[in-house]
């Protein structure tokens, strides 16, 4: 069968008649014609051109897996390496091609197939792979009858064969003959291919390098030589022809078939002998005729449009494919992780955008719902700078400023909103009712909300995004009014501060105290017997830090006609919650902070405050909604009827923490105290000095947030670098990272792994830093958004599902789903990191005691050194020596003189020159 293959083969080539003509040729052509063959076929395995070795009707093919199935021609089972043709309809695979179309197998001989004249084609399977592919498809109708004609006729031979055996009536079987060698019978050809043959007519010659044996393994050294010491400036030796020789060609009786012409051209002129020439010139170019000529013509037309689509898809191949990424680099990087290298990314879960509230803003602050699955909630602001906030004040009074709530089950519509006075920075939920939302505006106000009327609502999304339904909830008239319509319910807020003694400037943190404490006018901590937060602390540039208390103090008795007026704003607006209507736009801070620099009286701008003691986690207590429980409290107003307790009654808690760390605008972190202290001079309280200052931050300082793992270790990002400080260490950080590339925006720890944190960057990118992992680049990076990230945060829905919540500049949320090597540290994790920040803090102590000790040994240096000059002066002589040596110094000088006016003729030589006569 193999032979009958190969026969039909060498029959696409050449005609039949054309075997028989060549067979009175003489062996030195047939040798001749062996060795194209050879390297016909080292071309056929280097290009899979078939036109290049004589078989343009042959086109190799790649088939899948489903179009052999598709087809009926699959390997091993349709076709075989006995039966390896299969029959295919023309129109098939046509409909195929219109079908699958680019995906399709034919796609590459699309052509081919609808200029084929038959109705079936002809595939091959290439079990050997003679052809670069598994199949191959034979495009005319020529060679499909050649390939599908021999083994025809070799089974009729065979058929024939047969018949005249049984006609002979013999019963002997066949047997097997093997093949006779017969001698070579020489026609000629060994010597045309003697003669052809090359052989050495001129003796080689050899060349012997020595070298002295002692000078063996030395080393080398190189020199460099001037140019202008050696004749002529050139020191290469360069083959040239010598003249002294000249040898003829000998005559060669040669035999060549049609081959393509050959011409030899050269572009540089042969130099024979090295010459010094120099030159000058000048670019030649055309004149403005003829380049106006030469843009003008058909021809560069047409050469541009011909090029215009090659150029436009090797553009589009630069812009697809990255030509310097190296493959090998990361071929084989380590992937001994849980899950390997794909299971660091971030993967996107949902994406929350409000065409109409959130247009032309920025989200300004993002925040997890504390207790209710699936809930979020974000501020926006306007993209707008001082002076154009300023211009814009008329047409800003107008838009609406709201905190949106989206939900997991409906990402398209907002589930709540919160009115607002102006635009807010920065805000957050109760940690002991997350009921109640405390948020810092623009303008420097304080805003209370309590959400207790839309708990349920709330609820019944979570209910939804797992797919319970629940029965309707008995809410307010007003509150189905509002979900009846398009628009989400709009909850008004309870409360604003005074705006005399507010902010002066844009509040830009805000965090509750925690529950088991409270602090009073001097900054003293004292027990709180309330068990919930009722206290908060909120910074501004304005140079302040104030604390704020949403118990109602004792006012004075209002006449009754507020009280009137009163009643009658509340009938007006039934949707005003009263729940701090006691603080509504009388609201006055407890304390009063200034940072004042010790040089001179400028105080510093705080923008980002971290308390020491501070909620890590947000979580539901054995007494949430404690105020309901009690009866001395009522259901109306709770906070308003707690009033803030004496100092006298509550005991005084030493071991709270009072110090506290602040990232300024400048990029300064800040260690202080809010302890207020009397002034000796007037008896007022003032604000303590910040006892450490360190300017770290090449720019605003975005993030200062202590670990949830550790309370002494604190992350600071601002600018193009972030730090991460123990409290404690008054040096300086112990981990500083290089200036990035791009701007910092934005930090924020991970909340399962102590050593992993994620920055946001300016160009919308996410750096994930693994302590463990590497220290001086990010584990990983991620593209989040085209536009700059602004807030990060992360969130525990269950042990299996960890979200991180992505703002960028755009106005746009994204929920990204953090992977398991991201989520769940190792057994050893929080030991290791811990290891690891004691290390660097002895490091950093070594450093500082290095630093001393140099110092004190530049100063001895320095003593000794001044030392020296002191005691180099000459020693104590005696009378006498110094006498002799003032004499002859006398002397000496009496040579000179007689010198001098000898040479200017004044005295002869011969006169006897005396210290008397001078």
């Amino acid at each position: 069968m193999s032979k009958n293959l190969i026969s039909s083969k060498s029959s696409l080539k050449s005609p039949k008649g054309s075997a028989k003509k060549q067979k009175g040729e003489n062996k030195a052509k047939e040798s001749s014609k062996g060795k194209r063959k050879q390297i016909d076929k080292k071309d056929e395995e280097v290009n899979l051109s078939m036109a290049s070795i004589g078989h343009p009707e042959i086109f190799p093919l790649v088939f899948t897996t489903q179009t052999q199935e598709i087809f009926n021609c699959r390997v091993d089972e349709d076709v075989t390496e006995e039966n390896r043709f299969k029959l295919i309809k023309k129109e098939d695979i046509i409909e195929d091609l219109k079908t699958r179309a680019a995906v399709s197998d034919f796609h590459p001989v699309k052509k081919v197939v609808l200029e084929y004249p038959g109705e079936e084609l002809l595939v091959v399977f290439d079990a050997e792979l003679q052809y670069g592919q598994n199949f191959y498809l034979v495009a005319t109708e020529e060679a499909k009858e050649n390939l599908l004609k021999l083994p025809e006729t070799a089974e009729e031979e065979e058929k024939e064969k047969e018949d005249d055996e049984n006609k002979e009536g013999t019963l002997e079987e066949c047997v097997y003959k093997p093949p006779v060698c017969k001698p070579w019978v020489s026609l000629g050809s060994e010597k045309e291919v003697e003669e052809e043959s090359v052989k050495d007519s001129v003796s080689k010659i050899k060349y012997l390098i020595s070298r002295v044996r002692r000078k063996f393994g030395a080393p080398i050294t190189f020199t460099d030589k001037n140019a202008s010491s050696v004749k002529d400036s050139y020191i290469e030796c360069t083959s040239y022809q010598d003249k002294t020789f000249s040898i003829k060609l000998l005559e060669k009786d040669v035999g060549a078939q049609i081959v393509p012409k050959v011409r030899e051209n050269s572009t540089q002129t042969k130099w024979t002998y090295p010459k010094n020439a120099a030159t000058q010139y000048f670019p030649r170019e055309f004149s403005d005729e003829e380049k106006e000529e030469s843009l003008s013509s058909e021809k560069l037309k047409e050469f541009i449009t011909s090029v215009f689509l090659r150029m436009e898809i090797a553009l589009q191949q630069n812009e697809i494919m990255n030509v310097f990424f190296d493959d090998w680099k990361a071929l084989a990087e380590d992937e001994s992780s849980y899950g390997g290298k794909s299971d660091v990314y971030l993967k996107e879960y949902q994406s929350f955008t409000d065409l109409h509230y959130l247009k032309d803003r920025t989200i300004s602050c993002v925040c997890w719902h504390p207790n209710i699955y699936g809930i979020i909630a974000e501020s926006a602001t306007e993209r707008l700078s001082y002076e154009e906030r300023v211009n814009l004040s008329g047409k800003l009074l107008l838009q609406k400023s709201v905190i949106l709530f989206w939900s997991f089950s409906d990402p398209l519509h907002p589930l709540l909103m919160l009115e607002c006075p102006e635009d807010i920075y920065c805000f957050q939920f109760s940690p002991s009712d997350p009921n109640i939302i405390a948020g810092g505006c623009i303008n420097g106000q304080v805003v209370l909300w309590d959400i207790s009327q839309y708990e349920e609502k709330l609820q019944n999304a979570k209910a939804s995004a797992g797919g319970i339904k629940k029965t309707a909830v008995n809410l307010p008239s007003f509150i189905q009014a509002q979900q009846s319509g398009t628009e989400p319910p709009l909850a008004r807020y309870c409360a604003v501060s005074s705006i005399e003694y507010s902010h002066k400037a844009i509040i830009t943190d805000i965090q509750w105290l925690p529950d088991y404490f409270e602090v009073n006018r001097m900054g003293t901590t004292f027990e709180n017997r309330a068990e919930i937060c009722v206290q908060l602390v909120t910074c501004s540039p304005d140079c302040s830090i104030l604390f704020w208390d949403i118990r109602g103090t004792k006012l004075p008795v209002q006449p009754l006609s507020h009280k009137v007026k009163e009643e009658k704003i509340i009938d007006v607006l039934p949707d005003f919650p009263a729940t701090f209507k006691h603080l509504d736009l009388t609201w006055k801070p407890l304390i009063k902070i200034n940072l004042c620099k010790s040089d001179t009286s400028v105080d510093y701008s705080p923008v980002r405050i971290s308390l020491r003691e501070q909620h890590y986690h947000y979580k539901t207590p054995d007494k949430v909604q404690s105020l309901n429980k009690r009866e001395v409290l009522a259901k109306e107003s709770p906070y308003m009827e707690i009033s803030v307790p004496s100092g006298k009654i509550l005991r005084a808690l030493e071991n709270i923490s009072t110090n506290f760390f602040v990232g300024t605008e400048d990029g300064e972190i800040v260690y202080s105290d809010w302890k207020m202290e009397r002034d000796s001079d007037s008896g007022r309280l003032i604000s303590q000095k910040p006892s450490q200052t360190h300017a770290i931050h090449d720019g605003i300082v975005h993030t200062v947030q202590r670990s949830p793992f550790f309370k002494d270790i604190i992350l600071s990002v601002g600018g193009w670098n972030f730090a991460i400080w123990k409290e404690g260490v008054t040096s300086g950080p112990i981990l500083q990272s290089s200036c990035s590339a791009v701007r910092y925006t934005v930090g924020h720890w991970s909340l399962t792994r102590p050593g992993v944190f994620f920055i946001g960057r300016e160009d919308g990118n996410i750096d994930i830093w693994d302590l463990l992992e590497k220290t001086h680049e990010p584990s990983q990076f991620q593209s989040i958004s085209i536009s700059m990230i602004t807030c990060i945060r992360p969130w525990i829905a269950s042990a299996k599902h960890h979200f991180l919540a992505v703002s960028d500049d755009s106005g746009v949320l994204h929920v990204l789903e953090i992977s398991w090597t991201l989520s769940h540290p190792s057994s050893n994790e929080h030991a290791s990191v811990l290891h690891y920040f004691e290390r660097e803090v002895k490091y950093l102590e070594y450093y500082e005691q290095r630093q001393e000790f140099r110092a004190k040994e530049r100063i001895e240096m320095e003593l000794e050194a001044q030392r020296k000059k002191t005691t180099a002066t000459a020693p104590q002589k005696s009378r006498e020596q110094m006498e002799e040596q003032e004499n002859m110094d006398y002397m000496e000088f009496l040579d000179i003189e007689k010198k001098i006016l000898t040479d200017l003729g004044l005295v002869k030589g011969s006169e006897v020159f005396s210290s008397s006569d001078a």
